[in-house]
């Protein structure tokens, strides 16, 4: 007799804008088989990345933490004893309780981020942050640059239906690669290119595997990304390109606009760009003269001391051109405005004080060495509870992060699938559910579906979610709030319905709710996002952030990166791995094979110039640290002078054990703060 293989609906968890509708096989109710992407959502379309398709490597890891365990030898050792559940949560709640008596409750600092992206699992670690009046997070590390460069000009975080790339005559990913990152993209690219003739153009300062497809590829110096916008804009007015009607009547000042840019033509932003003026000339006229011209903003450009104001630059472009008004035209970047939660039942919201200060989570390294600018007037961090990230990696300058969990007074708890870099510094570390182990809510930032991801499948005996650690806590250290005694699948049905969508049992057995706005919504054809409905072109950089003083009045290069100097002459990028997310997936057997092994990939000149061969061992440093990696060698497609390291390896995978992150920065990008993790200069050397 055939055995029927039973797939049940998912979704996936990582932190990806995708937020894949997936189908798993689920086998006698604990291990998973096949994953594969649900052919019936019309943004997945049955096409998921490599990485979640043998998702079941990662699930059924043989070094998954299974059990709670207490630290026995010096931080950093990876010497331990398991012990129980309640002893654990004891110890933590009563390191808390110690910290908070000694030196206030804002010694204590839960730490966070999208190591999973359903709210109720990723977001409830604020709802005890509020009842207990923890200090506050400031969540820069991944889209706060992205953000305000978004905002500044369109006012809210939305734009065309993405599958309207499958209508568009031309597409743009501008500082993406999602072939790696977002591969559903490349899913509708494929239809325009097939079903239009669609011309498919990738900016980006190296050749990914998305610009290795593309029909025209542009490869600008880092952070030159505004200047080239600039110049495309310079030429449509030029050239009578610019829809001076739909700037009339939708932006506020296209007059001041176009002075300014008179003198930001080809030639200005070729020599900032590096590239030539022929090619800038060409894309020009390729995108001004294209009213289907859909521009795809990754995240990688915005990483950059200058983001935002490239960002901004990029989206004052289909403003400029009248490209909004047309299905499959304009700009999209993110959807995450049009779901409308309401998060007072995840996050504690009704609990929180906006007194209690809040550190910017990307200089964690300058919190835990006691840096005033962070901490403010307050105490020192002397306990954590860090869930859904790994900063002792993922967290620029990474010198100094591990400078700050080397402390002996300060008390980490970490809750963890593997034990990672992090994982090791802590005093106790809890075994940790992963997403088809659990119940929760997502929304899509590359999309419009809303979905639950229901529990498939036991987890091995001793994991907890981090729904059921908060709850363990709140009950040791006396916090209350209805959240606290509530499943994980009540809060998901009580979200839903304050937030004004059916409830659980409905997005259940529809499998998601498909919540894209009209088109004259989403065109912003019935107005921007300001209280005008006008395009900003000269935005309100103060409304933004705090550091908005260097902020160009009008789309610019923004002259603030850290260029390369006779010292450090190379501007690296640190891009993300297509078999690794973040730090996610790099234990798989698979990943690792496919990867290889850490490595930097140098134009050919530059190689030659240095006497470096593919395989060689170089030398990274700066003034932050230094580290050793392998040689490839770039057969086009970036400029000398641009290095990329990909990858967020382990730092043990790292010939000195210090991963790339030591050489990043984390000086805070205005206007608002975030991670500037490509904007990087270092030297170069043959290692010895």
């Amino acid at each position: 007799m055939t055995h029927q293989r039973r797939f049940e609906h998912s979704v996936c968890p990582h932190d990806c804008p995708s937020t894949c509708a997936l189908e798993v096989e689920v086998l006698e109710g604990r291990r998973i088989g096949s994953v594969r992407g649900a052919k019936d959502n019309s943004y997945t379309a049955g096409v998921i990345c490599s990485k979640v398709q043998r998702y079941a490597e990662r699930i059924h890891h043989p070094d998954r933490l299974t059990q709670p365990l207490a630290r026995t030898g010096p931080r950093g050792s990876g010497q331990y004893a398991p012990i129980g559940w309640d002893e654990a949560l004891d110890r933590v709640a009563g390191a808390f309780t110690e910290a908070t008596q000694k030196h206030g409750s804002e010694a204590v600092w839960p730490y966070y981020f999208a190591g999973t992206m359903g709210l109720v699992q990723r977001d409830g670690i604020h709802r005890l942050r509020h009842a207990m009046r923890y200090s506050r997070q400031t969540n820069t590390i991944c889209t706060s640059i992205s953000e305000s460069g978004w905002t500044a000009g369109v006012g809210r975080i939305t734009g065309p239906d993405p599958r309207e790339m499958a209508v568009s005559d031309l597409i743009v990913v501008w500082g993406g690669n999602p072939v790696a990152t977002q591969v559903n993209v490349m899913t509708h690219v494929s239809r325009a290119r097939k079903s239009r003739g669609a011309k498919f153009v990738v900016i980006d300062p190296y050749r990914t595997g998305t610009a290795a497809v593309a029909d025209l590829h542009l490869a600008p110096r880092p952070g030159t990304d505004g200047a080239l916008a600039c110049a495309v804009m310079h030429v449509a007015f030029r050239d009578g390109q610019a829809d001076r009607a739909y700037m009339a009547k939708y932006a506020d000042d296209p007059a001041a606009l176009e002075a300014h840019l008179k003198t930001r033509d080809p030639a200005w932003a070729a020599a900032i760009t590096g590239l030539s003026i022929a090619e800038i000339e060409a894309f020009a006229a390729l995108y001004n003269g294209t009213p289907r011209a859909y521009i795809r903003a990754g995240y990688g450009f915005a990483r950059s001391r200058n983001g935002a104001a490239a960002l901004h630059a990029v989206t004052c472009m289909p403003t400029v051109t009248g490209h909004w008004r047309h299905e499959g035209g304009g700009a999209f970047w993110n959807n995450r405005s049009i779901y409308k939660w309401d998060k007072t039942l995840i996050e504690g919201l009704d609990l929180r004080d906006t007194s209690t200060r809040s550190m910017d989570m990307s200089r964690i390294g300058a919190v835990l060495t006691g840096d005033r600018a962070e901490l403010g007037d307050g105490p020192q961090v002397h306990a954590m509870l860090i869930q859904n990230v790994n900063p002792m990696t993922v967290a620029p300058d990474s010198n100094r992060v591990r400078a700050g969990f080397a402390r002996e007074n300060l008390f980490v708890c970490v809750h963890e699938q593997f034990m990672t870099e992090t994982a090791r510094q802590a005093d106790i570390v809890l075994p940790a559910t992963m997403f088809l182990e659990h119940d929760d809510l997502y929304q899509a930032g590359g999309h419009s579906h809303i979905q639950i991801g229901a529990k498939l499948v036991e987890p091995p005996p001793g994991c907890r979610s981090n729904h059921e650690v908060i709850q363990g806590l709140a009950r040791r250290l006396g916090a209350r709030h209805r959240g606290f005694e509530m499943t994980a699948m009540e809060m998901v049905d009580a979200t839903l319905r304050e937030s004004g969508w059916p409830g659980a049992e409905t997005v259940l057995a529809q499998h998601w709710l498909d919540v894209q706005p009209e088109r004259e919504t989403s065109h912003f054809l019935d107005g921007f996002g300001h209280p005008d409905g006008r395009f900003r072109f000269a935005p309100d950089w103060a409304a933004l952030g705090p550091r908005h003083e260097t902020m160009p009045k009008l789309p610019d290069h923004m002259a603030t990166i850290d260029v390369a100097t006779a010292e450090h002459p190379f501007r690296m990028v640190t891009a993300p791995a297509r078999q690794f997310l973040n730090t996610s997936f790099t234990e798989t057997p698979t990943g690792q094979q496919r990867e290889g092994r850490p490595s930097v990939l140098l134009n050919a000149e530059d190689a030659a110039r240095l006497g470096l061969a593919e395989g060689d061992r170089v030398q990274l440093g700066n003034l932050r640290g230094q580290i050793i990696v392998h040689a490839r060698i770039a057969t086009g497609g970036q400029q000398p002078g641009v290095v990329v390291v990909e990858g967020i390896w382990p730092s043990e995978a790292f010939e000195t054990g210090i991963g790339v992150n030591a050489l990043t920065s984390d000086d805070p990008a205005p206007p608002a703060g975030g991670a500037v993790f490509h904007d990087t200069a270092v030297w170069i050397r043959a290692a010895s």
